[in-house]
This record gives C-alpha cells, structure tokens and sequence, in this order.
C-alpha cells in the first residue's frame, strides 16, 4: 500500500498543472508572427501572450494571405489539429482573405463556401477535443464619415450565425476594433496600422508604407488587447486566464518589439 501511495504522490509530483492552458490560433496576416527585419509590423496573435497568465501557452500558426480555403487546401488545418490536445482553444479568425474576389485560389462567398468551411473548422475540432471559438475580422482603417466601416460584414454576419446555430463562442473583434478605431479618429487611426514615411527610417519599409490593413505594435497590441477582453467574458476555463492588468497591451509608446515588459 505504502508503494503503491508513494508512486501516486510522484505521479502527482510530475503531472502538468491541472489548469495550464494552450490557445492556437488559425487565421491570417493580421494575427500572424513576424521576425524583427518586418518591425514594425505585428500581429495581434504575437501580442495575445502579454494579457495571459505565464503558463498560458500561445501556439500561433496564422499565416499571411491564407483564407479559409487555402488554410484547409494546404493542410495547414489538419497540421494544427495534429499538434493540438484534448481541451485546448482554437481562435478561428478568417475573412480578409476569403473576401479576395480577384485572387480565385483564395475566394470563398462568405454564405456558402465560408460558412462551410468555418462549420468543418468547427466540428473537426470538438471531433478531438479542442474548444473552437470563431474570431469576427479586425477592422480596417477605412472609414464612411467620422466612423469606421466594416468591409467584411458579410463574413463577420456568417460567424455571428453560426454561433447561434452551433453554439459557439465568439470573439466579435470586427465590432470592437470598429469601435477602437472610430474613437481615435480618421488622422488618430494611423497609429493602429502601418503609415509610415521615408523619413521614419526603417529598414523594413525604407521608401515608407500607407497600408490600412496591417497593424503596427502599437495596434497588433490593441488588437490583441480587445481579444483578451472578449475571452475574459466567455464561460471557458480560459477566461480564468486573462490579466485583470494588462499594460503591456494598452500602451501609448511602442517599446519597438513584440516583447510583453
């Protein structure tokens, strides 16, 4: 019996805590990882670690110009249900790019090929285990008067049916970063995504960049921000997870890296 507890204790001793979590993240450019010769440019999912507890893992397989079907065409999809385990998160965020009329390879009509593919996502994933949770496309700097518009509504209306078809959480970041993009303003905007001049001097964009789509740190941290704060309300065991503080995601100056200090 002593063996028998003693071995127990040590099986314990070893286990990994009961309440570690793993989020992966499926999804695009504007979530997707960049090295320093690409700064400023980053994706809200490099930022997502800075709102989490430390043991709180962040597996972020966002890949740019990739929509739904080419995330599936190419087996990126089967590569992430492969490295995933029973009980971990997958923010499932697509949009930008099924929207692509002029590029076929990568075109999905948000009513009928979109929502069937996010329906595989989503099935394929409670198949092993995992808790899907779809994630509305992040607003672009383009706006209809002094408020934001939303280019991929149409996508963005498909997610919000499914969730009440299937029961799946959402992250509603296309009407939250609307919100945070309209408060800061048409000029104010700028610091959210990549506008910058010859003069700014970076290697990464030496003749300067005006691009309305990709975030800058300072907006890949906000963005990441609104997503940690739409976790925070969603009856998972994740929410437990997501800082009360999270400074490192609302700062006004970039710290000119992805680091969370």
């Amino acid at each position: 019996m002593r063996a028998l507890l003693g071995a127990s204790v040590a099986l314990l001793a070893i286990a990994p805590p009961a309440f570690a979590q793993r989020i992966l993240i499926a999804s695009d450019s504007t979530a997707a990882n960049y090295g320093a010769d690409r700064y400023p440019q980053t994706g809200w999912g490099m930022m997502l670690k800075c709102g989490l507890a430390p043991d709180v893992e962040v597996i972020n397989r966002a890949v740019g110009g990739r929509s739904t079907r080419t995330f599936l065409s190419e087996g990126k999809w089967d590569a992430l249900l492969a490295e995933a385990t029973p009980g971990d998160v997958v923010l499932i965020q697509f949009g930008h790019n099924d929207a692509s009329v002029s590029r076929p390879e990568r075109y999905a009509p948000a009513a009928t090929l979109y929502r069937d593919n996010l329906l595989r996502m989503i099935w394929e994933s409670r198949g092993r285990g995992l808790i899907p949770v779809l994630v509305t496309p992040p607003a672009r700097r383009s706006f209809d008067g002094p408020r934001a518009k939303a280019d991929f509504a149409a996508y963005s209306q498909v997610e919000r049916e499914l969730v009440v078809s299937t029961n799946t959480p959402l992250i509603d970041l296309e009407a939250r970063s609307l919100d945070l993009v309209s408060r800061a303003g048409e000029a104010g905007s700028k610091k959210y995504y990549l506008h910058y001049t010859p003069f700014d001097k970076l290697a990464a964009f030496p003749q300067g960049i005006a691009d309305d789509t990709h975030f800058s740190e300072l907006g890949a941290r906000a963005m990441a921000n609104l997503v940690a704060q739409e976790l925070k309300g969603l009856k998972l065991p994740v929410a437990e997870k997501v800082l009360a503080d999270r400074p490192d995601l609302t700062r006004h100056k970039p710290l000119g890296s992805s680091a969370c200090h």
